[in-house]
């Protein structure tokens, strides 16, 4: 299992960044922000491989699911 930032997202927000930065923002007035999107990832060939079981709730709440 894999909680953490939705990479695309982050790489949409850099471009973001790079715009106004091109566009004449000085980097030292934008505001550093923190990921807001997040990806619950789970592996069910890795817990089979080792032997667990992942309740279906929280498949249910997966965002992505590798089988």
């Amino acid at each position: 299992m894999s909680y953490g930032p939705n990479l695309p997202d982050l790489y949409r927000r850099a471009a973001e960044f790079a715009d106004k930065i091109l566009r004449g923002t000085r980097p030292s007035d934008i505001p550093v922000e923190q990921p807001t999107k997040f990806d619950l990832v789970v592996n069910l060939i890795t817990a089979r491989a080792l032997g667990l079981t992942i309740p279906p709730t929280l498949l249910a709440i997966a965002d992505e699911v590798i089988e």
